[in-house]
């Protein structure tokens, strides 16, 4: 199994509770030297020898590309969890790609995409992205996604990436069933993590705060349970199927927006995705 992030944040514990299950679990990470740090404390929590660290910059296509490359043998669960969140200012990966798009979503279509032969070898994977209920806060921009019109805001444009990661899965549902592929998208909830650093940390009231292990619960759900075997193209909080919502939750943040789930949105955007890589495979 594949966790991205997979040494800080949720990642961690949901790297843990893989681990813990008998899973060998790869933690993709931009810093491969702090992770392994982490993952040698794993190694002893879980009493799983089988957790390696890989490098990977999501936002950085040549590096997605060598993870890609230098990948043998199947994968039976990819969670596409790490993240960006709310970045102050306009920010660009080398490609001009606005940077919680190119990050949370393009590397992450670009890794499973990738990915697509080793996730069917294991002729039953789930690939699990990682959303947020901050995807009720917008659509995707088709127009422009990289904010070279729009003015520039932090929430709407982590919006938009997190409504994408959303829409990954459902395109997966219809493009990948024949494979043996499933996929499904999730809000882990509100965790304090270094995700936060931008926002002044997380300003959710602490009743409805959960702990990383809470928070990394529906995520393990998903990659592993036998609970949700066959679940396809959903999208799942607090270890449930999710509502869908007409509008924006006013006071608790729930539910998923149908424009998340729409198949028509996802295969727009998985074509968009592919223009933009400059690949029609």
């Amino acid at each position: 199994m594949i966790v991205t992030g997979g040494a800080s944040g949720i990642g961690v514990e949901t790297t843990a509770a893989l681990a813990a299950a008998g899973a060998s679990v790869v933690i993709a990470a931009r810093r491969p030297d702090d992770a392994e740090l982490v993952a040698r404390d794993l190694r002893i929590r879980t009493a799983n020898p089988a957790i390696q660290v890989r490098q990977l910059d999501l936002a950085d296509l040549s590096s997605v590309c060598r993870f890609v490359d230098d990948w043998e043998g199947p994968v039976h669960a990819l969670v596409n969890n790490a993240g960006i969140m709310a970045l102050p200012d306009l920010q660009r990966s080398s490609q001009d790609w606005e940077m919680q798009f190119a990050t949370n979503f393009l590397g992450h279509f670009a890794l499973t995409v990738g990915l697509r032969r080793s996730l069917a070898l294991a002729q039953g994977a789930r690939v699990v992205s990682v959303s947020s209920s901050g995807s009720l806060f917008g659509p995707v921009f088709w127009d422009d996604p990289h904010f070279y019109f729009i003015p520039y805001d932090p929430l709407l444009a982590y919006a938009q990436s997190k409504t994408a990661c959303t829409l990954l899965s459902v395109a997966i549902k219809d493009r990948w069933a024949d494979d043996g592929i499933v996929s499904n998208a999730l809000n882990p909830g509100a965790i304090a993590t270094n995700l936060q650093r931008h926002t002044g940390g997380l300003r959710t009231p602490e009743h409805l705060r959960k702990t990383p292990e809470e928070g990394a619960a529906t995520s393990v759900l998903l990659a592993a349970s036998p609970l949700v075997e066959g679940t396809n193209g959903r999208y799942f909080e607090n270890c449930a199927e999710a509502p869908i919502v007409p509008r924006r939750p006013q006071l608790k943040l729930e539910g998923v927006a149908e424009y998340a789930l729409n198949s028509a949105n996802a295969h727009r955007l998985w074509e968009m995705a592919l223009d933009l890589l400059g690949d029609r495979g």
